[in-house]
């Protein structure tokens, strides 16, 4: 592993075609997926790749590191902000209403920076993949010559959505939490009501600065060259159509599911309560089909009421099940212990359904399929690229 310093940096380990910044948001389920991304892309003979992260955030490379000893880290320390907690540099130790807004500000703080290690650098990367929570790195990007690519954990789908409210700013009726907005621009039209889209949406404030900084961060985003997407074909379809429409073809790469590398061991979200070893010992043990992963994300907490809801009517299901759990849930036990019932004792059509996602979600990584085309059609891209003078 080569450490890179920003005010001395080191050549590059080997020549290489293209030279890739890559630049993950400090969140479990934004980062682990790119940089399982990352690794695949270190198996490639013609591209030098440099991690940027803060430092309370490199123990979660190790395995990567470990597996991957050519990737080179370039350490910056995380600016300080008024609303971040001290010593905090990632979102699953953000209060919950600070995890998106207050990081994200701070993280801005980085582009002097990085400015001055790309400058100062020998051979400097030739395109930067970031998050797709990091818009400010499209302006970056810009004043350094080279392209950006947004690399979203989320699928089509999902970021449509994003874009299309950040686009087009819907507001319901004054005061009319159960508005309708809809996505006329999506594929199949979706309606959602206003208390069902992205909270942090619905705190959009026009005029306030935080609010337009988060607001022009998903427009540049929407602006970038290109984008990688952890989905695949049979999946979403019709809603990677709508974003090739949006940047163009050639330039969205759907590379899903990421999975992760054998050799990266269990940890590599940070350590656990439960060792995994226990947790796959107790899994092996049950039958097919008859436990119930329950989990709700990595920055928001349960009440104690929602906790209490959720485990008495995980025991009144009576099926076998691994909870981990941040995030509100509102809704009765007992509709909540039904659910959770039908979804291992009855073979439903969802139930179906996702039995088939599954074989064509493995027949999509392959080589041949159509995931594992796009990921080599990515590798020739990055490769080609060059610094615009």
């Amino acid at each position: 592993m080569t450490m890179l310093n920003p005010k001395h940096p080191q050549s590059p380990s080997h020549a290489a075609q293209g030279h890739i910044l890559i630049f993950p948001y400090p969140a479990q389920g934004h980062m682990i997926p790119l940089l399982d991304l990352t690794h695949k892309l270190s198996l490639t003979k013609n591209l030098t790749i440099t991690i940027l992260i803060t430092p309370k955030n490199l123990p979660l490379l190790t395995p990567l590191l470990n597996s991957s000893p050519s990737i080179q880290t370039l350490i910056l320390p995380l600016p300080p902000h008024p609303s971040l907690p001290l010593g905090v540099e990632n979102a699953k130790d953000c209060p919950v209403n600070l995890a998106f807004t207050a990081l994200s500000l701070a993280l801005a703080d980085l582009y002097h920076p990085i400015i001055d290690w790309f400058k100062s650098h020998p051979s400097p990367p030739t395109a930067i993949i970031s998050d797709f929570f990091l818009g400010w790195t499209e302006g970056l990007a810009r004043a350094l010559g080279v392209k950006r690519i947004i690399f979203s954990p989320s699928g089509a789908l999902a970021l449509s959505l994003v874009f299309s409210l950040w686009r087009d700013l819907p507001i319901p009726e004054e005061g009319d939490e159960d508005g309708v907005v809809p996505f006329n621009g999506v594929p199949n039209s979706p309606v959602f009501r206003f208390s069902q889209v992205s909270t942090l949406y619905r705190m959009y404030l026009a005029g306030d600065p935080t609010g337009d900084f988060i607001k022009e961060g998903f427009r540049s985003t929407m602006e970038s060259w290109g984008l990688i997407i952890n989905t695949f074909r049979d999946l979403e379809n019709d809603y990677l159509d709508h974003l090739i429409g949006l940047y163009g073809e050639n330039r969205v790469w759907a590379v899903g599911p990421i999975l992760p590398d054998s050799s990266s061991g269990s940890n590599r979200g940070g350590s656990s309560t439960q060792p995994v070893d226990d947790v796959i010992g107790w899994l092996d043990k049950r039958e097919v089909n008859s436990v119930v992963y329950v989990c709700f994300g990595s920055v928001a907490v349960l009440s104690n009421e929602q906790m209490e809801a959720l485990a008495l009517a995980l025991e009144k299901s009576g099926v076998h099940f691994v909870w981990s759990v941040k995030e509100p849930l509102d809704c009765q036990r007992g509709m909540l212990a039904k659910v959770v019932a039908k979804a291992v004792r009855e073979n439903c059509a969802e139930r179906e359904r996702a039995v088939e996602l599954r074989k064509a979600a493995l027949e999509a990584i392959k080589d041949n399929g159509s995931s594992g085309k796009d990921f080599e059609a990515l590798v020739k891209h990055l490769e080609g690229l060059n610094i615009c003078k």
